[in-house]
């Protein structure tokens, strides 16, 4: 299983970096910004995860490689997105839905690896901190990447995002403590989280909200 993890882990990483990467682009930030927008958004809900966990200083501090990954991730696709700026333009929409396809990803894999933590940690019989470990996993590096571009963050205003989450983990939580099966619980996790997420982009699936302004979207 930790083999399992490793490879989720480095899939999520390059999933969030590319989305973030995307993201800071799209917002004109040099390739510094890009950099750090990348690796915040790969590594900032792991980060509060395991500050809430107890676990000082956060996994990642001890992890080089995997923040070498998502930074040479960064890099390449500031430098492609320098090269064929123009294109990059061009197909905005597109980029931004390959974008929605990495983020989706990277959600599905740091939601399962977020609640596994929390049940590596003893906290099986509690499903509140198993769900909601998942559930800032996921979503709490695009928190801090939106925060950081001076926007609302995607999880409070488009499509279903963290609900995707909250589904995704409380499946995990229930297929690991009642058929205790690992590999079951994540590939239905991350199917389910990733289906969403995708259902939700195609339809436009949005949680009810005031709209105080007729021309909002």
């Amino acid at each position: 299983m930790e083999e399992i993890i490793k490879i989720m882990e480095l899939l999520g990483t390059v999933a969030f970096a590319v989305s973030g990467s995307l993201v800071a682009i799209s917002s004109e930030l040099d390739i510094f910004g890009v950099s750090f927008l990348a690796c915040i958004t790969a590594f900032g809900g792991g980060i509060v995860r395991d500050l809430l966990l107890g676990i000082k200083p956060p996994e990642l501090f001890n992890n080089f490689p995997i923040f070498f990954l998502a930074l040479t991730v960064a890099v390449l696709v500031f430098v492609i997105s320098y090269v064929c700026k123009k294109s990059f333009n061009s197909f905005k929409t597109k980029i931004e839905r390959i974008n929605n396809v990495f983020d989706a990803i990277g959600l599905a894999v740091f939601v399962v690896i977020g609640a596994e933590s929390a049940c590596s940690k003893g906290f099986l019989d509690n499903g509140f901190i198993i769900v909601f470990m998942g559930m800032i996993t996921g979503v709490g590096g695009g928190i801090f990447r939106d925060i950081l571009i001076d926007t609302t963050p995607y999880v409070f205003k488009k499509h279903i995002y963290a609900i995707a989450a909250i589904l995704g983990a409380v499946t995990y939580f229930v297929l690991r403590k009642y058929i205790q099966n690992v590999q079951l619980a994540s590939i239905a996790s991350m199917l389910l989280i990733f289906t969403i997420r995708m259902l939700a982009t195609k339809y436009k699936w949005s949680l009810p909200r005031i709209r105080l302004h007729d021309d909002q979207e």
